[in-house]
């Protein structure tokens, strides 16, 4: 008489089928896909049927056509006589261009608010935390149209414009400032600073490696420093030190040449940095708090001023507890920028609804709006997670 036990495999090969968890999940989870699938194509099927029912065309075909619109602000070279693509890529730069300012401006100035509301000077701290309530309890439609309001109704026409620096003028249709004159010697510049910025980042890998060899500290900001102003500026006078200007000039009812800094930009920034950046002072706040106090005492206890003690023990370890909720407000800013259509401010959403209205395709450019905003919350998403895991404590 045998009695050995079933093996493992045996056993399990026992199991009725509706019995077995793991089998069970699969097919449950394949009878969603399908159903899904098919409401998914049920839908576009009958979305199609509709469309040719009532004689409209489907498809991207009209990206090809004429846009016939102008757009205000562009990065690149546009104008009524460009398609529909074209003035679409011009709403998706101006979109990034705030957003990439925006994120930048926001994490300097949600950093700032965040520790001043832990400092120990008490109209410091009582002055973030009023910055933190106000703004967080004001929607950012309102603070939009309230900066639009302010720049548009109270700066002066152009003709009357103001000069806080010679050369540079404000008014109700933007800040108007010189720009450098293109010259070839502006390229070999931009190589030469990144060649410093290359240079500067070996620079203090090296010095680390230095410092835990031997204890003691290169000034590597000062080296640093000096890298990266003497590389482009012997650049510069190389290629014969240029300094033509192109200045802006007051022709008819507005300033051409140099730069224009649009009031719908400048509101739209503004709102978006001031709103966003109380959230992250309240993150960076709670971030900080999180460290251990006997990190701070430790510190101190080696003679670290307290500048070196936030810059090197407190921040470094607070920015573990810091990124994650940070990506969320990132992301958040970035969406919001879509809020720019209600100050006239031609970003993608903007530049979207104006093709919807000429074109009559609803469906394809709702779609666009939808892919282009998920693959700038992929993106910005995905560097975040990157530098979250560079950042991460590597255990032994």
């Amino acid at each position: 008489m045998d009695n050995s036990l079933p093996s493992t495999k045996e056993f399990e090969n026992s199991i009725p089928f509706w019995h077995d968890p793991a089998k069970r999940a699969i097919v449950y989870q394949l009878a969603t896909l399908a159903v899904v699938s098919l409401i998914g194509y049920y839908l576009f099927s009958n979305t199609v049927t509709n469309l040719h029912r009532q004689s409209i065309a489907t498809g991207f075909h009209f990206l090809e056509k004429e846009a016939s619109f102008e757009i205000g602000e562009s990065l690149i070279r546009y104008s009524a006589a460009s398609n529909y693509a074209r003035a679409l890529l011009v709403g998706i730069l101006n979109t990034i261009k705030v957003a990439f300012v925006g994120i930048v401006l926001t994490i300097l100035l949600g950093t700032f608010v965040g520790i001043s509301r832990l400092s120990s000077n008490w109209l410091v701290s009582r002055l973030a935390a009023a910055y933190i309530e106000f703004f967080q309890d004001i929607p950012i439609l309102l603070q939009l149209i309230f900066w639009y309001a302010v720049f548009y109704d109270s700066l002066p026409a152009p003709r009357n414009a103001l000069e806080p620096l010679p050369g540079m003028f404000l008014c109700n249709r933007g800040l108007a400032f010189g720009i450098p004159e293109p010259h070839p010697a502006y390229g070999y510049i931009a190589i030469a600073f990144l060649i410093g910025c290359t240079g500067v980042y070996f620079l203090r890998k090296w010095a680390r490696k230095r410092q835990d060899r031997t204890g003691l500290a290169f000034p590597v900001f000062s080296t640093g420093s000096a890298v990266l102003l003497g590389f482009p500026l012997i650049t510069w006078l190389v290629f014969g030190a240029p300094t033509a200007m192109d200045m802006p000039r007051l022709t008819g009812f507005n300033f051409t040449g140099g730069i224009n800094v649009s009031p719908e930009f400048t509101a739209l920034l503004l709102g978006l940095v001031l709103y966003t950046a109380a959230f992250v002072a309240e993150i960076v706040r709670a971030g900080i708090q999180a460290v251990s106090k006997g990190q701070t005492e430790a510190a101190m206890s080696l003679g670290l001023k307290p500048w070196q003690t936030l810059n090197l023990v407190i921040l470094p370890q607070s920015l573990r507890i810091i990124v994650p909720p940070l990506t969320s407000q990132m992301l958040n800013l970035t969406k919001n920028s879509s809020l720019a259509v209600a100050i006239g401010f031609p970003d993608f959403v903007s530049v979207a609804n104006t093709t919807i209205n000429q074109t009559g395709q609803a469906i394809e450019g709702v779609a666009l709006i939808m892919v282009v905003y998920l693959i700038f919350s992929l993106v910005t998403s995905a560097f975040m997670n990157w530098y979250n895991k560079k950042i991460a404590l590597i255990e032994r």
